[in-house]
């Protein structure tokens, strides 16, 4: 038994089929669910690689407690403490062979319309390759010649790319806003408790922005100078107020009935990290005192460490974009999804209001809701055709390749610093 264990783990990883490990203690997976589960895992584990190489601390621990550091580090060529391997040049590099890794499944998957085709047994399986593939694409960045040249040029490539994968992320946000909202309120109609609940987590919301946008004017502005954060924290307030009060205007409600304060709520707290993030990898500004010594302002002051708020948002960030990733990427990248993305929302209909609402009762990608408790550990959802559009799945992942990557070096903040 536990040979054929073994030998359907080895297939798992080397064939084209969906996977669950072939144990008996998996649940059953559907196989376009367990693919998307498994780029993911990959996504997460090149987003930790680089947030550890961005750690000073893992660098002074493995220089005090690796025997033969330096020597080590020389026989590489990476310089003579790794500096190399460590810091905002080596997250550009990884992030770079990561988002190539993408980029070229999202052409390979271009226009497959059912799960049979070769390049689909490619996209659904192979996952041992895979994973040797996405190394070996991270480790090669580090051989590019002319690094400098390069470094300057990939960081507007990210710059933009991380841009349009806020606009993408807006959008989603949107979509998973309105979809909490229609369903909540759809049990209304049998339940009354469900106003309740809209109104307590709408509240939530506004409070959470409002409170952001506060905690940011009290410690990023001061009474003299700072004009450029209150300017931001000006637009981005009256933004999320004007949003808010475009959510339950008349036009809109006669277009979108569905509309509401919770997709605005959400926006708002979404907008309010973003400003925090802008705030934070802004470059502090320095003035004289009236003793003639420098003084730095504009920053929050939490003792000798000036910038200990870029740890506390490139923590939130990483966090917001594991959790917006593994949403966009495993449940909103559906074909409802890419409609919503133009504007095209499915027609109203009756739902079952329910705290979960993120998937449908039987799962919104599967073809086979009906298969008994018995059977293959996977379900083949697939057979008639894609439950979500393959390569905009990867251009997905591929523009949030570059979004981590100017997420966990602040954007342009320390960009500069990679070149001489």
């Amino acid at each position: 038994m536990s040979a054929q264990c073994c030998a359907g783990q080895l297939a798992c990883c080397c064939g084209s089929a969906g996977c669950s490990l072939c144990c008996d203690c998996c649940p059953r997976i559907r196989q376009s669910l367990s693919t998307r589960f498994m780029y993911a895992l990959y996504f997460i584990l090149v987003v930790v690689l680089c947030c550890i190489m961005m750690s000073t601390t893992v660098a002074h621990k493995m220089k005090e407690h690796i025997p033969f550091f330096e020597d080590m580090c020389k026989g590489i060529k990476a310089g003579d403490t790794c500096e190399k391997l460590v810091g905002y040049s080596a997250v550009y590099r990884v992030c770079f062979g990561m988002a190539c890794f993408f980029f070229i499944f999202c052409l390979l998957t271009l226009k497959i319309n059912n799960s049979k085709s070769c390049r689909a047994h490619i996209h659904n399986g192979f996952w041992f390759f895979k994973l040797l593939l996405l190394g070996a694409m991270c480790s090669g960045a580090f051989f590019i010649p002319d690094q400098d040249t390069f470094l300057n040029a990939w960081r507007y490539v990210g710059a933009v790319g991380g841009f349009l994968f806020i606009g993408i992320q807006l959008l989603l946000l949107v979509e998973f806003a309105h979809k909490w909202n229609k369903n909540w309120t759809a049990g209304t109609a049998s339940n009354k408790l469900w106003y309740a609940s809209l109104a307590l987590v709408t509240l939530i919301m506004y409070s959470i922005a409002t409170g952001g946008l506060v905690l940011m004017a009290v410690f990023y502005t001061q009474k003299d100078g700072c004009m450029e954060n209150k300017i931001l924290l000006g637009v981005n307030g009256g933004l999320c107020l004007l949003i808010s009060l475009v959510a339950i205007s008349p036009c809109v409600q006669n277009r979108q009935p569905h509309s509401g304060l919770l997709q605005s709520g959400v926006i708002s707290c979404y907008v309010t990290y973003l400003t925090f993030s802008a705030l934070s990898s802004k470059p502090a500004e320095v003035v004289l005192d009236e003793h003639g010594k420098n003084v730095t302002i504009c920053v929050p002051d939490f003792g000798q460490d000036l910038y200990r708020d870029e740890n506390l948002v490139t923590i939130l960030g990483t966090s917001l974009l594991i959790g917006c990733i593994l949403y966009s990427c495993l449940t909103s990248t559906t074909r409802s999804s890419s409609d919503a993305l133009q504007g095209r929302y499915a027609a109203p209909e009756l739902e079952i209001a329910r705290c979960c609402f993120c998937f449908s009762p039987g799962g919104e990608d599967t073809e086979e809701q009906q298969q008994g408790k018995e059977g293959p550990r996977v379900i083949y959802d697939e057979k008639k055709g894609t439950v979500y559009i393959y390569s905009y799945f990867h251009f997905v992942f591929f523009l949030a390749s570059l979004y981590v990557m100017m997420t966990v070096t602040n954007w342009f903040k320390s960009a500069f610093c990679l070149l001489p």
